[in-house]
């Protein structure tokens, strides 16, 4: 199973973006209206950071209510782990382990073509393993 199998199982394939200059006050209300952790950071095409739930959170221990009028950029990561449509869901899974993120934006020839979770990836493993074991009970009881 891959990354483009994720992305083509998706109910809403767009993705949620936000520019680095926006106000954190709007990119939280984006969050909490879209009910989702993080958003892709962009500038054109381009990924340039990502904005996530525990980013916002950090923002708020270290200046207070003060951190909702400051922009994306003073609180996004800028260094962004991206994957490919033809990544494996088991390399995805290791990277997400080992960066401890949720959200990984999937590029293709520098362009963002959507955004998967660990949620996402999840779902698919344990479907994946559903299947093998309802193979192997066959190939048992044949």
């Amino acid at each position: 199973m891959s990354v483009a199998s994720i992305l083509a199982s998706k109910e809403n394939g767009d993705v949620l973006t936000v520019t680095a200059d926006l106000p954190i006050s709007k990119a939280v209300a984006v969050l909490a209206e879209k009910k989702v952790g993080a958003l892709v950071v962009v500038d054109g095409e381009s990924v340039c950071g990502i904005l996530s739930e525990r980013d916002v959170v950090r923002g708020l221990g270290a200046a207070g209510p003060a951190v909702m009028t400051q922009t994306v950029a003073s609180l996004m990561t800028a260094e962004v782990s991206t994957v490919t449509r033809s990544e494996t869901i088991d390399s995805v899974m290791r990277k997400m382990t080992e960066g401890r993120f949720r959200h990984m934006p999937v590029v293709e020839g520098g362009k963002l073509v959507g955004v998967i979770s660990i949620g996402d990836v999840v779902k698919h493993r344990i479907a994946a393993l559903q299947h093998e074991a309802e193979a192997l009970r066959d190939y048992v009881m044949s």
